[in-house]
């Protein structure tokens, strides 16, 4: 019987295209022989894994939890993604998502990267997930991670229908004032999508793209030259108050914004994030 090194199984890993588990467990069966060894991999179906690595993963769900940390509350979302929804809602899927969250928080993931690389069982959480694949008979993958720290966090996870898991998750983190009002924010940023939390963080290369968008709009519309800076402050404003979260109208009161609800109670947002299935990178 030839020794099972990891060499070995990383050569047919990578030959097959079938996860680490199900390798070891051929080889094992095949007592050291490659050919053998794909052969069982191949009766078994676990090699058509590989292939589906090209096929979209749109679907999905997204698992997330708060937990108690040194500074107060933190907040992790992962996304873990199908290529349709049927496997998405099983309850199978579901409930390999949110062990892959646990993972990624026993390890303080803080990417994707490190959730990836973060210790699942005897393998990795990446290994874990090309055993899934083989198991769900579709390409699956991480997808968008996110992590928010602060004195309190709080979690709104979004389905858009009964049978389905969570499809939007928002997450908040205020100081202990803002806690007070941090689900209605939590509400506010599911639904309408803001990118930066004060139009301080937002990117000065953006701030200039919108300014010379806005700039040479006002000049094709025709306005005088001289009023030109006025208009185009103004339309600057408008794209802060629609993509800044403090400075977005208030959903259930467009009378006041969202900062309205955090100086009411005497409390601040820290942070926030939001990871909606299928809206991270292209694959």
């Amino acid at each position: 019987m030839a020794a099972i090194t990891a060499a070995l199984i990383k050569q047919v890993r990578e030959e097959t295209g079938a996860g680490m588990m199900d390798v070891k467990k051929a080889l094992t069966e095949a007592e050291g022989d490659v050919a053998r060894a794909k052969e069982i991999i191949r009766a078994k179906g676990i090699q058509a894994a590989g292939k589906r690595e090209g096929r979209k993963a749109q679907e999905g769900t997204i698992a997330s939890q708060v937990v108690e940390s040194a500074n107060g509350q933190t907040g992790y979302a992962v996304e873990l993604n199908s290529e349709t929804d049927f496997v998405a809602k099983t309850p199978k899927f579901v409930e390999f998502a949110d062990s892959v969250l646990e993972d990624a928080v026993k390890a303080e993931a803080a990417s994707v990267d490190e959730v990836l690389a973060a210790a699942s069982g005897e393998a990795t959480v990446k290994e874990a997930v090309e055993e899934a694949a083989a198991l769900f008979g579709e390409h699956v993958k991480v997808g968008q991670f996110a992590k928010v720290e602060g004195p309190h966090v709080e979690i709104y996870a979004h389905k858009k229908s009964a049978e389905m898991p969570p499809s939007i998750v928002a997450m908040i983190a205020t100081d202990e004032a803002g806690a007070v009002v941090a689900h209605e924010a939590a509400l506010q940023i599911s639904a309408m999508g803001a990118q930066w939390l004060t139009r301080e963080d937002v990117p000065a290369d953006v701030v200039e793209s919108e300014r010379r968008v806005a700039t040479e709009k006002s000049l094709a519309e025709g306005k005088p030259e001289k009023i030109v800076p006025k208009i185009v402050e103004g339309r600057l404003n408008a794209f802060y108050k629609e993509n800044v979260l403090l400075e977005q109208s208030y959903v259930k009161d467009p009378s006041k914004t969202v900062g309205d609800l955090f100086k009411e109670v005497g409390g601040a947002a820290v942070a926030f994030a939001r990871v909606e299935v299928g809206k991270g990178e292209a694959e």
